[in-house]
């Protein structure tokens, strides 16, 4: 212990001891904040006060001199009466009881507790970063927090979507410093938050970006169009892919096709961003436009495309009567494995066409000559008749077309 020598004048010996007047209070406070401690006294005279960091046997001041080399101390007092020891930028490491005593003969003393509660901090060089993941893999995403009191962590989406641990386990949170993801899906793509607190503000969050790579994968919701001569229409593909795929269409000689003014292409982004609505628009049809049409996706994963043909049909009669039969859509991909409903990729319109308000129809003798291939085929494709009977209002058969049920396509796997 401290206690400062010292040489009693004649009067000394009849001076009154000098007393504390009051306790020292004790301080809780956040890191990087400062602080003082008091320590009040009454009939100092020529005694002296000295301040002491109790845990680590440090002198830190005495009466108006700065003892220790740690240039965030500092001592004032108040005309001899309240002795104040600052502190400023307060860390961790000054956490601990302070000691004021004064010398007299039995060194008179007493403490203060100071509390250093420090907000939470997320440690980068422990914690996971943005990460690419395979689809079908598994990932741990970890987020180290330090702090006092030791920190809670919980993980959100960003969305505030569903976390998918795993097939039977989905949460709004998860609480702890690791996340597990097992049998990454595209489903599980987006950024998630790690969330850190301890009840010193302010809480701190990391975002962490999980990317999902996979093949390109197509949609088609009808695979035969019929559209007269001299009208428009539209073809229509969904693809989903990530990284995003280069996407374009061909004619069945592998032909590129362009924008120009007989063909109007468009790919709109969808929600999520990797699915993509491509869209061929062909103008003016004539005779040497019927055929098939590729849809077209390409990434670092993998390659796939589609078919659709466009045939000859008789513009259409404002008599008729225009309807369309939805089969549902069972889909599966080339391996013959994946089995998803339509629902799952958005309501599609079943191809929105241009032309005159031409919707799907062909005359009876034309479906006849495509038929006439393979009629087996052609059910097993979707081509199915709705009624066969025959309105005697209508000046022409008119057979109802119905599109051909959607096939989901995967190719080109790596």
């Amino acid at each position: 212990m401290w206690h400062l020598s010292r040489k009693l004048e004649g009067y000394q010996a009849f001076q009154e001891e000098p007393e504390f007047t009051e306790v020292i209070q004790n301080i809780t406070v956040a890191a990087g904040r400062n602080i003082k401690f008091a320590c009040s006294v009454k009939n100092l005279g020529t005694y002296k006060v000295a301040w002491m960091h109790y845990e680590q046997s440090a002198i830190l001041t005495v009466h108006n001199h700065v003892i220790t080399r740690n240039p965030r101390i500092s001592v004032t007092h108040d005309k001899h009466r309240t002795w104040y020891l600052h502190i400023s930028n307060v860390q961790e490491e000054d956490k601990g009881r302070y000691m004021c005593q004064i010398n007299t003969a039995n060194a008179k003393t007493q403490f203060g507790y100071l509390h250093v509660v420090v907000p939470p901090n997320i440690d980068d060089s422990l914690s996971s970063s943005d990460v690419i993941v395979r689809e079908g893999a598994n990932e741990t995403l970890t987020c180290k927090a330090t702090g006092f009191p030791k920190p809670s962590v919980k993980w959100k989406r960003d969305d505030n979507s569903k976390i998918t641990i795993n097939k039977t386990l989905i949460v709004s949170e998860w609480e702890g410093e690791a996340l597990e993801l097992s049998q990454i899906s595209r489903l599980n793509m987006g950024a998630y938050l790690c969330i850190a607190t301890n009840g010193v503000p302010p809480t701190i969050s990391k975002r962490i970006k999980v990317s999902v790579d996979f093949p390109p994968m197509l949609w088609i919701p009808h695979q035969l169009v019929g559209a007269p001569l001299g009208y428009s229409v539209t073809l229509e593909c969904f693809t989903e892919a990530h990284p995003g795929s280069l996407n374009y269409w061909t004619r069945e000689d592998g032909q590129m096709i362009h924008e120009s003014r007989k063909y109007h292409t468009e790919n709109i982004v969808g929600n999520p961003s990797y699915k993509i609505h491509m869209r061929l628009t062909i103008n003016n049809i004539q005779q040497m436009d019927y055929g098939t049409y590729k849809c077209v996706a390409k990434n670092p994963r993998g390659e796939t495309d589609g078919t659709i043909r466009l045939y000859t049909s008789s513009p259409p009669s404002t008599s008729s009567r225009y309807s369309t039969t939805e089969t549902p859509n069972r889909l599966k991909d080339a391996r013959g494995n994946l089995d998803i409903n339509q629902s799952n990729y958005g309501n599609s319109s079943h191809g929105h066409h241009t032309g005159r308000g031409f919707k799907y129809q062909s005359n009876l003798s034309e479906i006849d000559k495509l038929t006439q291939k393979s009629s087996t085929a052609d059910e097993k494709r979707g081509i199915f008749e709705k009624n066969n009977s025959i309105s005697s209002s209508c000046t022409s058969f008119i057979l109802d077309l119905w599109a051909v049920p959607a096939i989901i396509i995967y190719q080109g796997i790596r």
